[in-house]
């Protein structure tokens, strides 16, 4: 017997209203009984669906030193995160039915959050021969994406493009030229002249999110932007929407929060693709979130070994850790000095990024699946990569004093993640039911 779980004293996340709610089986009920078998004491906590991240590095299968399923999930949860898109960009890469199946058996296994493949979108991720699409479907892809790279053909983008559409699946796109980024390592700009790193420009990504524009006009193909860093890409994004395209596009919280100025105080902890921009594209990645350009957030988690990232600055591999402060620096950089409010905030993690990829709706409502999360978003805590629950620790924010702290995630009526100031009590429960989420 699945145990009845009810959540006390919480706030909707959307009305501010207080509710109660409870839910067995994974399913939201439509009352809240009178006995129950857990009770979590909310104490007025905000009560929102489960988070959503559509971009994010689980390093297996091959790469099991940087990152697992498990520890990346791991983190998810904590991060107040219940669903999850992988990229594929692993080794071997995630580009045939196989290995889309065996990301979800082995998510199903041991991960601690829904876990949505993406495949990739050209074999091998060389951007030469199209994947099978509709197989890749079929096993469970969500996108098709070959993050990490471009792809360097505007003949090969527009013919996935094509045959994405009789699949239904959007294309994800790493938008970089190539011959612009050369050898670069961060943003073109003063900061690289003083530091005296080879740079990349901005231009590098948004002539090719313009190309992309155009072949989605040419093809009717749906196109999804990812990790936008500059000014011209948001422009080119507008132009897009604008035009009625099938065009979204994501950020995350580093470039609204930094500019390329913090690679001079943090190093390889402040060394991702696409670079942390300048302060107008800083300002213009807030801007675009604001006024509804960016359709959804995303972390880009992408964690690297200790010894990866100790290396010399144009030797260290790109990519940071972003699952377990995600929230917070939401809260800190866009909610705080209100640029959008709670509620707009929450809807860019919630339900924006499932419109974006299809997924199965979450609400608080009889019905609905019991992904959830219980936030306070006036908690301050001081961020502490050692306690971390991914294997990466790098990220420009350690000792940053963040607002927004996840209490608890509850997935498929499971409690994933629980921090230890929630009051919780178990009425004949059996321990297992919580015991692995302390």
């Amino acid at each position: 017997m699945s145990p009845t779980t009810v959540i006390r004293g919480a706030r909707h996340w959307r009305t501010g209203e207080p509710i109660d709610l409870a839910f067995e089986r994974g399913v939201i009920l439509d009352a809240v009984p009178a006995r129950a078998d857990v009770v979590v004491e909310a104490r007025g906590a905000v009560l929102s669906p489960g988070l959503v991240d559509l971009h994010v590095h689980l390093r297996e299968p091959g790469q099991g030193s940087r990152e697992t399923i498990e520890t990346g999930t791991r983190a998810a949860a904590a991060g107040g995160f219940t669903a999850v898109a992988c990229m594929p960009n692993t080794d071997p890469v995630v580009d045939d039915i196989a290995w889309v199946e065996w990301v979800g058996t082995r998510a199903r296994a041991v991960g601690r959050c829904r876990v949505h493949p993406i495949a990739a979108a050209t074999v091998g991720q060389r951007g030469e021969r199209l994947t099978d699409f509709l197989a890749l479907r079929q096993a469970g892809a969500v996108a098709l994406s070959d993050d990490g790279r471009p792809i360097v053909s505007a003949a090969v983008m527009r013919h996935a493009l094509e045959y994405a559409g009789h699949a239904a699946l959007p294309i994800v796109c790493h938008e970089e030229d190539l011959t612009l980024r050369g050898e670069g390592h961060m943003n073109e700009g003063a900061t690289a002249t003083r530091l005296g790193i080879r740079a990349i420009p901005a231009a590098a990504e948004s002539v090719m999110v313009r190309r992309d524009v155009e072949l989605a006009a040419l093809t009717g193909g749906r196109v999804h932007f990812a990790h936008l860093s500059c000014a011209a890409s948001f422009d080119a994004l507008r132009d897009g929407k604008r035009r009625g395209l099938e065009v979204t596009g994501e950020t995350c919280p580093h470039y609204w929060m930094l500019s390329d100025e913090a690679v001079a105080t943090f190093g390889t902890d402040a060394k991702m693709n696409p670079p942390l921009r300048c302060e107008s594209d800083r300002l213009a990645t807030i801007e675009a979130i604001a006024d509804g350009t960016i359709d959804c957030l995303v972390t880009d988690h992408a964690p690297h070994t200790a010894d990866d990232k100790r290396q010399p600055f144009e030797m260290a591999p790109f990519g940071i850790v972003g699952l377990e402060t995600a929230l917070a620096l939401t809260l800190t950089g866009l909610v705080r000095p209100g640029h959008v409010a709670l509620a707009r905030a929450l809807e860019l993690w919630t339900e924006a990024p499932r419109r974006v990829f299809g997924l199965p709706e979450v609400r608080l409502a009889a019905g609905s699946p019991a992904d959830l999360v219980l936030i306070d978003p006036d908690a301050e805590w001081t961020v502490d990569p050692a306690v971390f629950y991914s294997k990466g620790r790098s990220t420009p924010f350690a000792g940053t004093t963040v607002t927004g702290r996840v209490l608890a995630t509850f997935c498929d009526g499971e409690i994933t993640h629980l921090d230890p100031v929630v009051g919780l009590t178990r009425v004949e429960a059996p321990a297992a039911a919580v015991a692995a989420a302390r």
